[in-house]
């Protein structure tokens, strides 16, 4: 199987099935010098394991990650870093009546297309629990970031029909309740919401939010290599993900140019400004300097226990309800996913941009 690796000089090869022994991840490219333990990779794994909440699956798992190589005396050697994570209360008998068909909203029909055999035990290489690597990656390229003053916030705007409210927006906030809204109110509303959609054993979808503050201009390239289809792939290849936008995004189609285009300025250190960022933080693909704005859509949790149709093995029409351990909400526990998808995608153009320019080039090696 092609596809699991991320990445170009900063990169990521991810490993595991949700009901194998175990998932990890292979970091490549990061520098010699960075102080990197078990336990800050360890921060960033709470908060997308299951059980965290009641709103997410009952399956109990530590994710206690392992860093297997790569680090010495607390800093990494710039050899690739190995890291894992056991996989402990793993249920595969929950599964073993999906072998024969093939679930609504699943990647269960594709699959058995593509390769002619599936490991059908909640999904395998298609499950969510397969961002576990990126996640472990993801916290070691947000380290890095942080190292050059760049900071990531990342925060669910949207459940359902429930929406935050820009005059009650507070970042903290989506520290302190389940759903990671930073809006009291907007959460209270969501949770209520979900109590009801589990009653009817039904499930949400959702929108995730990530601001980059700190960001330094020119990073990504205009033609193909540009910084927002670099952070659209990487979104995008996350599961669940079925909709990705950067500054106004779609309500740019809906404005006129007067109203969307942002105005330039002199700031208070002399430097060029943009008055307003509807464009989410870049030009031509290259990052502009102002903060970095970018959503995604999450699509609702495919498992479901209501009834739902779909077709077996042999061809027969038939009615299931699916059993198992299952979030009714995938975008909180997807906010940290896209947090580390959004910091492995900056690393590799940081890396990248260091080439650009011989001026940049002279300062390294003079």
């Amino acid at each position: 199987m092609a596809g699991s690796t991320y990445g170009n000089i900063f990169k990521i090869t991810t490993w595991g099935e949700s009901h194998g022994k175990a998932l990890g991840v292979v970091v490549d490219g990061c520098p010699a010098g960075l102080s990197l333990t078990e336990e800050d990779v360890q921060a960033y794994l709470n908060r997308r394991k299951p059980g965290a909440s009641r709103f997410a699956t009952p399956r109990k798992e530590d994710d206690a990650v392992e860093i297997l190589s790569g680090v010495f005396e607390g800093k990494t050697t710039g050899t690739p870093i190995s890291m894992m994570v056991r996989n402990k209360d793993h249920h595969s008998a929950d599964y073993s009546k999906i072998a024969s068909y093939y679930r609504p909203g699943h990647a269960d029909y594709t699959f058995d297309e593509k390769y002619g055999f599936r490991d059908y035990r909640g999904g395998g290489r298609s499950s969510g629990r397969e961002t576990i690597g990126r996640v472990a990656g993801g916290a070691i390229a947000a380290k890095i970031l942080k190292e050059l003053g760049i900071t990531i916030s990342t925060y669910v705007t949207s459940i359902g029909p429930i929406s935050i409210a820009q005059n009650r927006f507070d970042l903290n906030e989506a520290k302190n309740n389940e759903l990671n809204m930073p809006d009291k109110v907007a959460a209270q509303e969501a949770a209520a919401y979900l109590e009801s959609l589990i009653k009817e054993k039904n499930s949400a979808g959702g929108t995730v939010e990530c601001m980059v503050q700190g960001l330094p201009t020119g990073l990504g390239d205009p033609v193909f290599e540009k910084l927002d289809a670099g952070l659209a792939k990487a979104i995008f290849s996350i599961g669940a993900v079925k909709g990705f936008e950067i500054g106004d995004g779609f309500a740019a189609a809906h404005a006129t140019g007067a109203d969307n285009n942002d105005a330039f300025g002199i700031g208070a250190d002399g430097n060029v400004i943009k008055k307003t960022n509807h464009s989410g933080g870049t030009l031509g693909g290259i990052s502009d300097g102002s903060p970095l704005i970018l959503r995604a859509a999450f699509k609702p949790t495919p498992s479901i226990a209501s009834p739902q149709e779909t077709v077996n093995k042999n061809g027969e029409e038939i009615t299931i309800e699916i059993a198992g351990r299952h979030d009714p909400l995938i975008a909180a526990r997807g906010v940290v996913v896209v947090e580390a998808m959004t910091a492995l995608t900056l690393v590799d153009a940081l890396f990248a941009n260091a080439s650009a320019r011989m001026d940049t080039l002279k300062k390294i090696y003079e």
